[in-house]
């Protein structure tokens, strides 16, 4: 066995569990073959279960051969944030400067250090990076285990910190195939300090529970005769042992110390002196332990209670006496057997308890507020001081109150909110309500409790009396509003608070103002345009908002958000394509300073909508690039969502849907995974166009999102989805009823570009293939005139493509062909193929058969290669009953792959390690092993290798695309 975290501890006296051991043993073993667990080892105070871990822990025990790592959490660092993470992980010696050029934070495993170091440095992490964190750890343990079997040990997991079990919970999501054993020793009847997540741990990974009860009688006789190994318990005797102790390990221990340190044994003496101890017998050992001690013993001991394993000198400092005095002290502690053979520190924390009730509640309040004093003195954490401090009532003095405050930015920095928000609270009960404050714990709230986040930012908005003030504040309202699904109400909020800016500052605002009030302008229109209550609002504020020059970050954003507004403004022509692509241009002109997401995603949009898409591909890159780095994995999936749109529209089927996919394979891990839509609605379409509905109708189903009839950019695209999906699966009057609802909905929106959602085709081209060209001229009126207008070359393709579908008899070839000559100039490669197709069709109907098979033919070429099986076999049936000879569409290789699979082959192809696919998606080593060993089957290949060349063989080259006119 590697122990990386020390020495392994002398094995005290272990009685009744070698069945305990040896299910750690088959555990274990299950752990080195790949298989990950979790075992809780749970049991009442005194059961011996840190007993049973160091007997574990000892050479030649369950877990030899592992790499093992334990610590041990410790209540007074039950509130700080990853404390139980640094027991583990810190004797790895990770965070001096030598540490930090470990190989085992190559990779992604560097963005662990907030969590590793008891003061974050600035350059670790960016503050808040809560996911980025726990990717970073679990890359550390990844790293841990390629070096072989890993046991993670925790003992007194009552005491865990919350932030600690949320990473165990991460991390066994994705342990799937790690040599990995984690085992946890837990008090049954202690209220665990982070009950929730400590249920959540419990309910996502149903561990195996070894349940330590009380020894019967001959295990205590056992016990009994191990420590006085020259006599013969008597029966009666060991009756009434365990009787008086309830058979608890601990208790059966200090009792029979007692009575060896008065000079009796197991015998009738013995038997007399337990009936009159009667219960308490741990805490009445330790009073009569310390009773019969001087009082620099007993202050030896407070002391250590409070700080736990410390340096002599500073267990002399909080205890008042020489260093002399504390190291006899603890000498003679430990002859008593309170104190741990192997370093300063009480053997149990029951002992503790029973060593401070000697002082009362005052006295040992006290204490802990000189303990506080003396860690901030000798340059300590502020956290390890406002441990101690939360530990006592009214401790609300100003150094109080800055040490709190200084620990609550120590967890904001370390990706620990739910620690900054217990110092803030505390900080809050000190006295009158501060904005300020409540601004900032409600965004250490945000994340757990948006609600409660939510309530805290009201408060502190109310109040705010100067408008600058209430500006701010109504910021972060009005964007936690969003977050919650309540922009409307974000949106008021932030109306009035910019009216009242606007009165109290003037037309002439300083430029701390300006840039203020640029933010919140922004912030409102981001705010604004998510549900289609508040559209048009946004919508106008966005005309009459002057263009800013693009030299800050708040700017920036604004030209973003100007720019998507622009492009999607009833007003949509020439002129909006041309203010819209120079607004995005604009807002991703930063060369010494790197865009915000509300910068790079609107933006963007904007431009896709103005048939920029290389410049449009450019902004997601950047996106991607940055989340990937910062582990913002969110960010990220709302990245590949939104580009697994644009490539569906551009004819790229097979890319949106290893887009998508990768999105979904994301998504599905994390909690806010049930509000997600557009990595739904991409697949769906992509499996529509592949023909294979019925998976389609699995994707969209699978959408959970409460009100989604509300939002202006998912819903539509979603009723894109599901009209093509009824289209495809013969409903054609269901499909037309849902083309004109997702026309109707964006009418009332007020969202008019047409190229977004391009119902209005749809509609068309399903009334014209029926034979129905009235109805599908009405459709084809309310888009082509607004495609004209907007002028780029997909939208008039769209125009002409409807007015062709729109048009009876030989009259309809001309549009058509118009329509395949501009979409062909256009990147809408999957448009230019239905075109072919019709224009096809029409030639046929005029009996122009030769000319008919020419474009049916491109047309099949062309659906192939972009991914639209469905059409090419429709294209494929058409032209064989035009006279022409053409093999069935059968799916190629590259067609098996899934889109995750794609997505791994194409980065394995491009020189990615196995471990670097892994970080850059978010998935485990383990899942891309998966994937590839998928990818070499379907492909036909034995070796990494050989995978560039089997690609390009099936035809994986860049999807085709247009330059922007």
């Amino acid at each position: 066995m590697t122990d990386r975290a020390g020495t392994a501890h002398p094995v005290p006296p272990l009685v009744g569990r070698s069945g305990h051991l040896e299910a750690l043993a088959a555990h274990a073993a299950a752990a080195r073959a790949g298989q990950p667990r979790l075992v809780l080892l749970d049991g009442p105070a005194g059961a011996g279960k840190t007993a049973l871990l160091r007997a574990a822990l000892a050479d030649g025990g369950p877990f030899a051969g592992m790499t093992v790592l334990h610590g041990s959490c410790r209540a007074v660092e039950a509130t700080t944030g990853y404390s139980a993470v640094r027991a583990l992980f810190g004797p790895l010696g990770l965070t001096g400067r030598r540490g930090r050029s470990s190989t085992l934070l190559d990779g992604g495993a560097r963005h662990a250090l907030p969590a590793l170091t008891a003061a974050p440095q600035e350059g670790d992490a960016l503050p808040g990076g809560t996911f980025s964190v726990l990717q970073g750890l679990y890359w550390l343990t990844v790293n841990l285990a390629a070096d072989g079997p890993l046991a993670l040990v925790l003992d007194d997991a009552h005491w865990c910190d919350e932030r600690s079990l949320r990473w165990l919970d991460f991390m066994l999501r994705r342990a799937d195939g790690l040599p990995l054993l984690v085992v946890a020793a837990h008090r049954t009847e202690a209220g665990p300090a982070a009950r929730d997540a400590l249920a959540d741990l419990v309910a996502h990974h149903l561990p195996v529970s070894l349940r330590l009860g009380p020894l019967d009688t001959p295990r205590v006789a056992e016990l009994t005769g191990l420590l006085f190994p020259a006599q013969q318990p008597r029966p009666s005797f060991v009756d009434r042992l365990a009787s008086v102790t309830g058979g608890n390990p601990l208790q059966v221990v200090r009792l029979l110390d007692d009575l060896r340190a008065a000079g009796l044994g197991p015998d009738e003496a013995g038997e007399r002196r337990m009936a009159e101890i009667g219960g308490r017998t741990v805490a009445a050992s330790v009073h009569r332990v310390l009773e019969h001690q001087p009082d620099w013993v007993g202050r030896t001991a407070r002391a250590m209670a409070v700080l736990g394993d410390e340096d002599t000198a500073y267990l002399a400092a909080l205890a008042g006496l020489s260093v002399p005095h504390v190291e006899e002290a603890v000498d003679v502690l430990r002859e008593a057997g309170l104190v741990r053979a192997d370093r300063r520190e009480l053997v149990h924390d029951l002992v503790g308890a029973a060593v401070l009730e000697t002082l009362g509640a005052a006295q040992a309040a006290e204490l802990r507020l000189r303990a506080a004093r003396l860690l901030s003195d000798i340059g300590r954490p502020p956290e390890e001081s406002a441990a101690q401090l939360l530990l006592v009532p009214g401790a609300t003095d100003a150094w109080a109150l800055d040490v709190l405050r200084a620990a609550a930015t120590q967890a904001e920095h370390r990706g620990a909110p739910e620690a900054a928000a217990r110092y803030l609270q505390r900080v809050r009960e000190a006295g009158p309500d501060d904005p300020a404050l409540l601004t900032r714990l409600a965004k250490a709230l945000a994340e757990n409790d948006p609600e409660r986040s939510l309530s805290l930012l009201h408060e502190a908005h109310d109040l705010s009396t100067d408008a600058r003030a209430r500006t701010s504040t109504a910021i972060q309202l009005a964007l936690t509003c969003l977050s919650v699904q309540r922009a409307p109400q974000g949106t008021r909020i932030l109306t009035e608070a910019l009216d009242a800016l606007d009165a109290e500052v003037g037309p002439v605002p300083d430029p701390a103002e300006r840039e203020l009030r640029t933010l919140a302008e922004s912030a409102l229109l981001i705010v604004g345009s998510d549900e289609k209550s508040t559209f048009p609002q946004a919508l106008r504020r966005a005309a009459r908002t002057p263009e800013p020059p693009g030299d800050t970050p708040a700017q920036r954003q604004q030209l973003a958000m100007l720019s998507v507004l622009c492009a999607a403004d009833a007003a949509a022509r020439r002129r909006a394509r041309r203010a819209a692509r120079a607004r995005a241009a604009a807002a991703l002109r930063t060369p010494d300073a790197p865009l915000g997401t509300w910068s790079l995603l609107p933006a963007s949009l904007a431009l896709y909508l103005a048939e920029e898409d290389r410049a449009a591909d450019d902004a997601l890159e950047a996106v991607l690039r940055d989340s990937r780095d910062k582990a913002a994995v969110w960010t990220y999936a709302l990245a590949l969502s939104t580009r697994a749109m644009f490539r569906l529209e551009n004819g790229a089927v097979t890319d949106c849907a290893a887009d998508a996919q990768t999105a979904l394979e994301i998504i599905g891990r994390e909690r806010w995974g049930d509000n997600a839509t557009m990595a739904h609605t991409a697949y769906a379409t992509s499996l529509v166009a592949r023909g294979e509905t019925e998976r389609a109708e699995e994707a969209l189903s699978a959408i959970k999102r409460p009100g989604l009839d509300r939002f202006v950019w998912e819903y539509h695209w979603y009723l894109m989805a599901l009209g093509r999906l009824r289209q495809a699966r013969g409903d054609l009057e269901g499909a037309l009823e849902t083309f004109v609802a997702c026309g109707d909905s964006l009418e009332e929106a007020g969202l008019a570009n047409p190229v977004f959602a391009p119902w209005w085709l749809e509609a068309a081209c399903l009334l014209g293939g029926l034979g129905r060209t009235e109805e599908a001229r009405e459709f084809t009126e309310r888009g082509a005139a607004p495609s004209e207008r907007w002028g780029t070359l997909r939208a008039r393709g769209y125009a002409a493509l409807a007015r062709g579908a729109s048009t009876p008899g030989a009259a309809a070839v001309e549009p058509l062909r118009e329509a395949v000559a501009l979409l062909r100039s256009s990147p809408a490669r999957g448009h230019e193929a239905r075109a072919s197709l019709m224009l096809g069709r029409a030639l046929v109907r005029e009996g122009r058969a030769r000319e008919a098979r020419e474009h049916l033919r491109e047309a099949v070429a062309l659906a192939r290669r972009c991914g639209c099986v469905a059409l090419a076999r429709q294209a494929r049936q058409e032209l064989v009953a035009a006279g022409g000879r053409m093999r069935e569409i059968t799916s190629s290789a590259l067609d098996m792959l899934t889109g995750t699979e794609r997505t791994v082959a194409g980065l394995v192809a491009s020189g990615a390690g196995n471990r670097e696919v892994a970080q850059s998606l978010f998935v485990t080593v383990r899942t891309v092993e998966l994937h590839l060993t998928s990818v070499y089957r379907k492909l036909g290949v034995q070796r990494r290798a050989d995978l560039g060349a089997a690609l390009r063989a099936e035809g994986a080259v860049s999807r085709p695309g247009g330059d922007g006119r």
